[in-house]
């Protein structure tokens, strides 16, 4: 039979999803040559620093040997001992305290890392100078008249002290970590409120002392005589405590709060708040030195001011000990010559003699002095060099963050990361080492038990995803580690209510949706059953009987609920909360920018500029990052890329179940939007269109798993039936039923929801229907729309009675009529040709009047295609001309014979015949048609049997009849599978038109 044509469509649009391309980006790049990675110019850069910060170890090594052996070993009691032995002694148990500290990485950063040696003074820096500005003040009213004058000297080492206390104790922050949420706002908040107040209180103090003891003479020189300064000065503190006191308010989190700050700074708010504040700081620590008017008092609390604000800008101890090693030679290296020098004792008694019988022991110390003296001022100047040049690591960081793909403060933060990591590989080992990268960068984080680090890893490795060459390489990786992918996969399960679990398994899922486009299942055990727990995240409540529910089911369901929501929330604050300073600076900038760009051809440099130095911004999560939707991402690229993964999906429980629960827009078990529904029901709808085009048996398991749900068929028509979803969500729906009905019970089952068809008949037959669907704008949507509906259509209709009979009697549509117009547009030909044969074949006694008569008008062009035609299409139109003859013989057998077409017509089926003696799963009824539309020519007008003869049809016949196949029973193939079985065998048919032909 000549079913096969209408499948032809189905069949090649599962070949072309079976072999597309998953990975456009990567395979294009395979052949190419080395592509520089963004991470190139930085990894110079830390070579650079790494070799500089090695010569020095290199040196101080030397050093420490030469000052062990030689001069503490060699010439210990000859060193003069105010200086060159303390000295040495000091250099000596220096580098060996950095040697040794070298085996602990973590102290060794802290003590004599180039990384971090110095850093920015920031807010925090101003705020400690304040609140050490106001203890002084504090101390200096409480402490005894007599003890301040000793004080003097000791003010600038609480200074000191607290400034190294900022690197050597690291382990305050993480204790204040440890601290609720709302208390680290808290004290983040108000904490430049409060040093404000304590520099206000002792100001205050002070006032009230003065006007205790203006009278008496004995404190006068202690305290300034004129009032109107000590009440500018606390008016001063006053102001500077509102401004700050409104900035911090501005800062709080309500919502009349945030709206009127909006109105007042705009975009630029924060901006705004950070540079207010600061300068409040500044003017408060400055004015911290005008409470005393006596020099000594004066110099002491600017030298504490001085020296924290050095030290504060220390992050550890590797340029205070380089400078210690430049000052340390340098002091020393004009006396050495002069303090051992040696002189004997000769008839002048002053002529210096080199001999070394004058004192053999003392020749080679002093140049032993200069060479140790030396090799310790070029480490000290490597190591201040290193420094310096690490200042300016900005650069090729900022150049990788903008060139690299990342975004926000997490891409800052995670860049930083990597510039350790790069330097810490490249002091470790080889400085030209080659395995230093972001791939491995990522890879050594994800492999982390910090969920820090596993934060930034996962999220470097999706970023690295994005862009190729990056993507190949770390492909490549990812799949050849198996820890690494074990890794991943655990962290589907962060189910914890830190943000950092929501946000890692997140961007895990989403690592995992760029690997499984070429992923085999097999080769990574368990990634099915793991993906489908991302199916259960959600807004969604469990609904039961209410003769099956208990209460405390119920309460544990609320609770998933509302965990979830929080969850999802945090996760998008999280997102939108970062970078919004740099975005308001960049924004100040391009406004400048835009005002003057046509003036000044600075002011486009400086765009420029600012476009370097700004760091992308990070968007808001969108209803693509939800759960579900990436985890159905992952099943419909695992689906696509290899069939075998496909079993793996088959097997996996609940799957399709939890699938199927997406596919509906009116569920109201969820708290989703509309428009996260209309998302989750497009995800559903293109893994289900996936795995029913699977071919071979696979396919059919698939298949009848899928149609065994009981609510999929009403949401497939729900979904047709909304004009608000895009073409693209309903064609996805229209191309389920279609591959659906492939199974004989499917296609009863589907009859049954008359809806299904009203909808697709609307669709497909309505080129112009009003619309306000997304997609709406596009008319190739609508038209891949409408081609999918009809060959659903067609699906339906193939060896079902009842369901052309729906089609016939649906009221609104001439439905022959529609047919025979559409058979003249290429994109619909086929369709509708399948349709209209189907029709005919099983509703032939429904045909009206005006339906025959359509059929008689489209019985020549029918006829002329079939001339032109070839391969499924020839087979589709033989089979319609077949039964169109059944229908109107007279009208048909009058186009034969007029349009003198008979013998080309008769020659044309002979010749199809004998080009297609080969059987193929594109057309695999072709033969079977054939014969059907000669047999039935034979059988009306036996004038046609001699055509027949003439154009040798009984050798043709013969040839049929030894080389039938068994592929010849079936209408449709999917692969190598057969489906939908022909109804009379083909040797039947052989054997009918031998007898026709008077051949027994």
């Amino acid at each position: 039979m000549g079913h096969g044509g209408t499948a032809q469509p189905q069949s090649s649009g599962v070949e072309r999803i079976v072999h597309m391309p998953a990975d456009g980006g990567g395979a294009g790049h395979g052949g190419q040559g080395e592509v520089a990675t963004p991470e190139r110019r930085l990894n110079c850069f830390v070579r650079c620093v790494a070799l500089i910060e090695r010569l020095g170890n290199a040196l101080g090594t030397l050093a420490f040997t030469w000052a062990t052996v030689v001069l503490l070993g060699g010439f210990s009691t000859m060193l003069r001992h105010d200086n060159d032995f303390w000295f040495g002694t000091t250099i000596f148990f220096l580098e060996a305290f950095r040697m040794f500290s070298r085996n602990n990485k973590t102290d060794y950063k802290l003590f004599f890392g180039t990384r971090g040696a110095f850093r920015s003074l920031g807010w925090n820096g101003l705020v400690l100078i304040v609140y050490l500005n106001g203890v002084v003040l504090c101390i200096s009213l409480l402490a005894r008249v007599w003890f301040l004058f000793q004080a003097i000297w000791f003010l600038p080492l609480l200074g000191i002290l607290v400034a190294i206390g900022q690197f050597v104790c690291p382990g305050a922050p993480s204790l204040l970590a440890r601290f609720p949420l709302r208390l680290r706002r808290a004290i983040s908040l108000w904490s430049p409120v409060v040093a404000i107040i304590i520099l206000l209180g002792s100001s205050l103090k002070k006032y009230s002392l003065w006007k205790q003891h203006e009278h008496k003479n004995q404190y006068q020189h202690y305290y300034f005589y004129s009032e109107h300064y000590w009440v500018a000065i606390c008016i001063a503190y006053g102001v500077l405590l509102v401004v700050v006191v409104l900035v911090t308010v501005s800062r709080m989190r309500f919502a009349y709060i945030i709206k009127l700050v909006n109105i007042i700074l705009g975009r630029k708010q924060e901006f705004w708040r950070r540079v207010v504040l600061n300068l409040c700081m500044i003017g408060a620590i400055v004015m911290a030195a005008f409470h005393f008017y006596r020099v000594d008092w004066y110099v002491a609390l600017v030298m504490i001011e001085a020296s924290t604000l050095v030290l504060v800008s220390f992050g550890n101890f590797q340029v205070p000990a380089a400078v210690l090693r430049l000052v340390l030679p340098l002091i020393r290296f004009q006396h050495i010559s002069k303090d051992y020098k040696n002189y004997c004792d000769n008839e002048d008694g002053a002529t210096p003699s080199p001999a070394p019988s004058c004192c053999p022991d003392m020749i080679n110390l002093a140049p032993s002095l200069n060479i140790f003296y030396g090799m310790v001022l070029g480490q000290g100047a490597l190591y201040l060099v290193s420094c310096v040049v690490e200042i300016f690591s900005f650069i090729p960081r900022r150049f990788l963050i903008n060139r690299g793909g990342f975004k926000g403060q997490w891409g800052v933060d995670s860049v930083d990361l990597y510039y350790s990591y790069a330097l810490e590989k490249c002091m470790e080992s080889n400085v030209l080492a080659p395995n230093i990268s972001l791939c491995n960068f990522a890879i050594n984080y994800l492999n982390s038990d910090s969920t820090k680090r596993q934060l930034h890893g996962i999220r470097t490795a999706h970023t690295l995803l994005q862009r190729d060459p990056s993507r190949t390489r770390l492909l490549l990786k990812l799949k050849a580690s198996t820890e690494t992918m074990t890794r991943v996969m655990r962290m589907l399960h962060r189910t914890g209510r830190d943000r950092g679990d929501e946000t890692i398994r997140l961007f895990s899922a989403k690592v995992i949706d760029q690997l499984a486009k070429s992923l085999l299942a097999v080769n990574c055990p368990g990634i099915v059953q793991n993906v489908s727990l991302l199916l259960d995240c959600g807004n969604q409540h469990k609904r039961v009987n209410p003769l099956l529910n208990t209460d405390e089911e119920e309460e544990q369901q609320n609770d998933i609920f509302v965990n979830a929501t929080c969850n999802i929330t945090k996760m998008g604050d999280e997102v939108l909360d970062t970078g919004k300073l740099l975005e308001t600076q960049e924004h100040s900038t391009q406004q400048i920018c835009n005002s003057n760009e046509h003036n000044f051809w600075i002011v486009r440099r400086w765009r420029q500029v600012s476009e370097f130095w700004s760091v992308p911004q990070e968007g808001p999560l969108t209803e693509q990052d939800l759960l579900p939707v990436i985890g159905m991402s992952i099943i419909q690229s695992l689906a696509t890329y290899d069939q075998s993964n496909c079993a793996e999906i088959s097997k996996a429980v609940d799957l399709i179940r939890k699938i199927t629960r997406f596919t509906s827009f009116c569920r109201t078990d969820t708290n989703y939007t509309d428009a996260e529904k209309k998302v989750l029901v497009h995800s559903s709808l293109k893994v289900f269109y996936r795995l029913t085009s699977i071919d071979g048996e696979i396919g059919i398991t698939l298949r009848h798993k899928i149609s065994k749900h009981p609510f999929l068929l009403r949401n497939l028509s729900e979904v047709l039936g909304d004009i608000t979803s895009n073409y693209e969500t309903r064609k996805v729906a229209a191309g389920i039923i279609r591959n659906l009905a492939i199974d004989a019970s499917m296609r009863l089952a589907i009859g049954r929801v008359q809806r299904i068809i009203t909808r697709l008949m609307h669709v497909f037959l309505t080129p112009d229907e009003p619309s306000s669907s997304a997609g709406a704008s596009f008319p190739h949507s609508r038209e891949a729309l409408r081609k999918v509906a009809g060959q659903a259509l067609a699906m339906l209709a193939i060896g079902n009675v009842d369901n052309c009979l729906t089609m016939l009697r649906q009221t609104g549509y001439s439905f022959i009529a529609e047919l025979t117009t559409m058979i003249h547009f290429e994109r619909y030909r086929c369709v509708a040709a399948s349709l209209l044969r189907n029709v005919c074949m099983h509703a032939r006694s429904e045909l009206k009047e005006t339906d025959l008569k359509q059929l008689s008008y489209i019985s020549r062009v029918v006829l002329e295609r079939i001339l032109r035609a070839e391969g499924e299409e020839l087979e589709i139109f033989i089979g319609l001309s077949s039964h169109i003859y059944e229908a109107i013989p007279e009208e048909f057998a009058r186009d034969f014979e007029y349009g003198q077409i008979k013998v080309t017509f008769v020659k044309r089926l002979v010749d199809a015949l004998n080009a297609n003696m080969e059987p193929n799963a594109d057309c695999p009824g072709i033969r079977r048609v054939i014969l059907e539309q000669a047999i039935k020519l034979m059988e009306y007008d036996s004038s046609n049997v001699d055509c027949f003869h003439n154009l040798h049809m009984i050798e043709v016949l013969s040839t049929v009849e030894e080389t039938i196949s068994e592929a010849e029973n079936y209408t449709i193939f999917m692969g190598d599978i057969g489906l939908m079985e022909a109804g009379e065998p083909l040797s039947s048919l052989v054997e009918r038109a031998k007898q026709l032909l008077d051949v027994c």
